[in-house]
């Protein structure tokens, strides 16, 4: 993959090898995890296999989740981006657009998530021609479901996963679509 997205302070580029250390600190903060099924990391090993599984999926659906960079300082500050969900089920569904991202907890609540989300959906629908993109956030992530619904996502409905977690399921149809 050689896309790269450029906001104000962003650049969201392709994973790679060498985000792994800022990687493994992002994902064994348990606060990272509170509404990720609790299970931060424990071994750099295990941050490695997710970035070369993320590699894959840009080679088979051309595209993935990107590392997300501040502009002035070079620093990986989380990812985000569009993933094809081909490989499992969620609330039923297969085979369809899912936006995601998880930031480090310093960088939380500075508008990067928001302004990284306007940056993937502006792609997602005129560059990729997207119908529909959903996305799906634990209940009580009171941060992420707003800044679900600030971007324009509309709640579908909540449902409950195979663990006994409540989550909501949102979905943005293409504006550019008429």
């Amino acid at each position: 993959m050689n896309l790269i997205i450029e906001t104000d302070r962003l650049l969201l580029r392709p994973l790679e090898l060498s985000d792994a250390e800022a990687m493994f600190a992002m994902d064994s903060n348990p606060k990272v995890h509170q509404y990720l099924w609790q299970t931060p990391v424990k071994h750099p090993d295990e941050v490695i296999k997710v970035i070369e599984y993320v590699r894959k999926q840009y080679e088979r659906n051309h595209i993935g989740r990107f590392a997300t960079v501040l502009k002035e300082t070079g620093e990986f500050i989380g990812w985000t981006g569009i993933k094809f969900v081909d490989d499992h089920t969620e609330n039923g569904n297969t085979n369809f657009y899912d936006y995601g991202y998880r930031l480090d907890e310093p960088f939380w609540g500075k508008g990067y998530a928001t302004e990284a989300s306007y940056a993937w959906f502006d792609y997602g629908f005129k560059e990729m021609n997207i119908d529909k993109m959903n996305a799906y956030t634990h209940f009580e992530n009171g941060a992420s479901n707003r800044i679900l619904e600030k971007i324009g996502m509309h709640l579908m409905e909540d449902y409950t996963d195979k663990d006994g977690a409540l989550w909501k399921w949102w979905q943005m149809e293409n504006p550019h679509v008429k």
